[in-house]
């Protein structure tokens, strides 16, 4: 019986928490630690848009970066002003550490100064990064 009571138990904690890293996964939101954090043209190894720059760290074999790769280059497209920079992060660690990335694919929504604004862990959804646009601009 004692068996059956840890079996379930594990089981709710687990179920919780695939429930939690779902809802949380790909969702564009502000985090404390991103305020005063800048990137330049030299830094990403590409320039600035007008309005907002996208800048997504990928890997060689992550299949999400592709998708996301496809929604921002869409969104980038759509949006007058916003540019799209990806960055391989195997080959720019201290960037990567710079900025506390700890998984691909993480999107940097950054505004036109440079600023770093909204991030997102994960396969952002093209309506969650056009909103995190709007308030770059």
């Amino acid at each position: 019986m004692t068996g059956l009571m840890v079996c379930v138990a594990v089981l709710a904690a687990a179920s919780a928490y695939g429930v939690l890293h779902r809802r949380r996964n790909g969702r564009v939101r502000v985090r404390g630690r991103d305020e005063g954090q800048w990137l330049d043209a030299g830094r990403l190894g590409g320039e600035l848009g007008e309005r907002a720059t996208l800048v997504q760290f990928s890997s060689a074999f992550c299949a999400p970066c592709r998708a996301t790769r496809r929604v921002l280059g869409e969104v980038a497209g759509m949006v007058p002003g916003v540019a799209h920079v990806e960055i391989d992060a195997e080959a720019h660690l201290d960037l990567v550490r710079d900025l506390g990335i700890l998984k691909t694919p993480t999107v940097l929504v950054l505004d036109a100064d440079g600023r770093v604004v909204r991030r997102a862990a994960g396969q952002p959804r093209k309506a969650d990064v056009i909103a995190a646009l709007g308030e770059a601009v």
